[in-house]
C-alpha cells in the first residue's frame, strides 16, 4: 500500500480543483524525484474514463510505465505501452504510456474517448491550440494534433503537464497564470495555468531529495564571457570550439580533477560543450571507465553503455546535451558541468540528475567549471541577464502590492538601485461564488511608451496602442527624423542635475561628451506640474515609486531616484535650444548613453 506524500497529495487536489471549474489545460510543477508517477496513479484511480500519458522518448515511456506499474496493485488501475521503439502497442487498458511519434502516426488508433491526456515534460510543448502559416499551411504542432483529436470525441478532454522546470528560453514561460496570483505572460501559451508549484528547496528540507554540495571549480575553469549566446541561452557550437582551442591545459587539468573527486564518489555525470569538447575530456579520463554519449549515438549503442553505467560497471558518463532530462541513475552523486548556459531551467535539470536519493548516498557534488554562476533555488525570472551584474530583485507593485521577480542590480546595502522589469506581474483571481466576477490583471507599467493620440500607456516594445489602436510612433524614427534636420540637436542623455529657487525647478541635461541642455519647469504652474509628473513622477525609482510631486522642494529631496530620459531631442530657437521631446525606456537601435557599441 502506497501512501501519498503531503504535496503529492496537494498537487492531486490542485487538479480536480482546477479541471472541475475548467477544461484549461494545466501544469503542474514537481522537481525532479518527486515521484510524479504516483501522482498520475492517483489521478488515473480516480479517473472516470481512459488516460493518455505522453512523452517524448522511448525511454522515459519505459521508465513512466515501470514505475506506475508498482502502484497498480494500489491503484487497481491497469496500463499499457504505445511505443514503437519499445515493439509494444496497446490501446486496451484504463490507462495508455505513450511516444508522441507513435501516437501521431497511429492516431486513428486513438479513436476512444480519453479523459485526460498527462504530457510528461511538457516544456517541450509548443503549442497545443490548431496553428496554420501565412500560406495556410497546417502548423500544428504533434502534441496539439492529438490533443485535437481527442477533444472532437470529448469536447470536456482534460490537458494536463507535468515538468520540473516550465519554462524555455526563446519561447518563454509555457503557462500564462500561475496559482500564486502571478501573471507570466500578456500572450496565450500551450497551458493556461500553473495549479501547483513545489519548490526544490523544500524537497531537499524534507529529506525526499539528496543534498547538492555545489563548489567553485577550484583549479580552474573556462572564461566564456566573451562569447554572445541566442535567445535560447545557448551558444554557437563553432565558436565555443574556436574558444575551447585556446584552452587544452584547462580541460587537462579539469579532467584531472575530476578524476581526483570522483575516487570517494559512485557515478560521475559530465556535461560538455561539444561534441569535439566531449570527445577530449573523454580522452583524458580512464578509457575503461568512462562513455561518451552524444545526438549521434545509435540507439542500441546508447541503450548498452546507459545500462553499463547505471550498473555502476562505468563510473564517468560523458554527454552532450542528451541527457538533462528523462535520466535516471539515482546513483549519480558528481554532476561535472562543462558547458556554459544561460538558463536557469537547463542548469536547474542537469543538477537535478544527480539528486535521487540512493542506498550510501549523502549529497551530490556539483562543481561548475563553465562559470555560469546560476543559483539553482532561484525561480525561473523569465527573462536572460541583461547583464553580469544583474540578479534576482523583488519590487513590489505600487499599484495592487504584488511582489514581483526581476532582474536587477543592488547596492552593496542590498537596497534595488535599479531593475529591469515592466509589468506588473500580479493578476487578481475571479471571485467563485460570484458569476459576474471575473479574473483581472493589474496594468501597472513601470516602464511604459506613451500613446500620442490617447495618453494610454503601452509596453516599450509596442507598435499599435492597446487601447485605441493607433499606431505608436518608433523612437527610432523620431530619432532618424531629429537628425536629419540642421536646426536640431539630439543628445544621449548621460545623467542630469537639479536646483531650484522660489519653486522654480531647473534641470540640465547633459551626454558622455558634456554638451548640455536645459529646461525649467514653474511649479506654481499647474500646467506645467503637471506635465513634470506625467514625465518624472511615474518614474521615480524606475516605476517602483510613483511620486505625485507638489512642490520643487520635495523633487529635490528626492531627485537621486529620478530617472533622466535615454535621449533628449531640441530645437534651435534664435539663441538657445529648446527641448521639444524627450524618449524614456528607449529600446531600440541606437546606443544609450554608457552603454558600449
Amino acid at each position: 500500500m502506497f501512501t501519498l506524500r503531503p504535496y503529492q497529495s496537494d498537487a492531486v487536489t490542485s487538479t480536480l480543483q482546477h479541471f472541475r471549474k475548467t477544461n484549461d489545460p494545466a501544469v503542474i510543477v514537481l522537481p525532479t524525484g518527486a515521484g510524479k508517477s504516483l501522482v498520475i496513479a492517483e489521478l488515473a484511480k480516480l479517473a472516470k474514463r481512459k488516460i493518455l500519458v505522453l512523452t517524448h522518448v522511448k525511454e522515459l515511456v519505459e521508465q513512466n510505465h515501470k514505475k506506475f506499474v508498482q502502484y497498480s496493485d494500489y491503484s487497481k488501475v491497469k496500463s499499457g505501452v504505445y511505443s514503437a521503439g519499445l515493439k509494444l502497442k496497446q490501446t486496451q487498458f484504463q490507462v495508455t504510456f505513450a511516444s508522441i511519434q507513435s501516437v501521431v502516426r497511429n492516431l486513428d488508433a486513438f479513436a476512444a474517448e480519453y479523459s485526460l491526456v498527462i504530457i510528461d515534460e511538457c516544456h517541450r510543448v509548443s503549442q497545443l491550440e490548431q496553428s496554420n502559416t501565412d500560406e495556410g499551411q497546417d502548423n500544428t504542432s504533434q502534441y496539439g494534433q492529438i490533443v485535437q483529436q481527442l477533444t472532437k470525441i470529448n469536447p470536456k478532454l482534460k490537458v494536463l503537464g507535468l515538468t520540473a522546470t516550465p519554462y524555455r528560453m526563446g519561447m518563454g514561460w509555457i503557462y500564462q497564470y500561475h496559482h500564486h496570483g502571478i501573471k507570466r505572460s500578456d500572450t496565450p501559451k500551450p497551458f493556461k495555468k500553473c495549479i501547483y508549484e513545489l519548490p526544490l528547496a523544500y524537497m531537499i528540507k524534507h529529506g525526499y531529495l539528496t543534498p547538492p554540495k555545489i563548489v567553485d571549480a577550484p583549479i580552474a575553469q573556462y572564461d566564456f564571457s566573451s562569447l554572445n549566446s541566442n535567445n535560447n541561452g545557448d551558444y554557437s557550437e563553432s565558436e565555443v570550439n574556436a574558444l575551447l582551442v585556446k584552452y587544452p591545459r584547462v580541460t587537462q587539468a579539469i579532467t584531472e580533477q575530476i578524476e581526483e573527486l570522483a575516487k570517494t564518489r559512485q557515478g560521475v555525470m559530465i556535461f560538455a560543450a561539444t561534441i569535439k569538447h566531449a570527445k577530449e575530456i573523454q580522452q583524458y579520463l580512464p578509457q575503461e571507465q568512462t562513455a561518451l554519449i552524444t545526438g549521434k549515438t545509435k540507439s542500441l549503442d546508447r541503450e548498452r553503455l546507459i545500462n553499463s553505467f547505471k550498473n555502476k560497471e562505468l563510473k564517468f558518463l560523458v554527454n552532450v546535451s542528451v541527457l538533462t532530462t528523462g535520466f535516471d541513475a539515482p546513483h549519480v552523486d558528481f554532476i561535472a558541468i562543462l558547458r556554459p548556459t544561460e538558463s536557469v531551467s537547463l542548469f536547474q535539470q542537469i543538477v537535478g540528475r544527480g539528486l535521487r536519493l540512493n542506498e550510501n548516498k549523502t549529497d551530490c557534488l556539483v562543481v561548475d567549471y563553465a562559470g555560469n554562476g546560476i543559483n539553482i533555488f532561484y525561480p525561473e525570472v523569465g527573462e536572460k541577464k541583461p547583464n553580469s551584474k544583474s540578479e534576482l530583485v523583488q519590487v513590489f507593485c505600487p499599484s495592487c502590492g504584488f511582489a514581483n521577480s526581476f532582474w536587477g542590480i543592488k547596492d552593496q546595502e542590498g537596497k534595488v538601485i535599479e531593475h529591469y522589469g515592466r509589468k506588473c506581474q500580479g493578476f487578481f483571481e475571479a471571485v467563485e461564488d460570484d458569476p459576474e466576477s471575473v479574473q483581472e490583471d493589474c496594468d501597472y507599467r513601470f516602464r511604459f511608451k506613451e500613446c500620442e493620440h490617447c495618453n494610454a500607456q503601452n509596453d516599450i516594445a509596442a507598435r499599435v496602442c492597446h487601447s485605441c489602436n493607433e499606431d505608436i510612433i518608433d523612437p527610432d524614427d523620431k530619432l532618424k527624423a531629429a537628425l536629419k534636420l540642421k536646426n536640431a540637436m539630439v543628445i544621449r542623455c548621460a545623467g542630469m542635475t537639479m536646483f531650484e529657487s522660489n519653486n522654480i525647478l531647473s534641470i540640465t541635461y547633459y551626454d558622455e561628451d558634456a554638451t548640455e541642455l536645459k529646461e525649467s519647469f514653474d511649479l506654481d504652474n499647474t500646467k506645467a506640474l503637471y506635465h513634470f509628473n506625467k514625465q518624472f513622477g511615474q518614474r521615480v525609482a524606475n516605476g517602483a515609486e510613483p511620486t505625485k510631486f507638489i512642490n520643487a522642494k520635495q523633487v529635490i529631496d528626492k531627485q537621486q531616484a529620478l530617472i533622466p530620459p535615454d535621449f533628449i531631442v531640441a530645437r534651435k530657437q534664435k539663441h538657445f535650444w529648446k527641448i521639444q521631446e524627450k524618449i524614456f525606456d528607449y529600446q531600440g537601435k541606437f546606443r544609450k548613453a554608457n552603454e558600449l557599441n
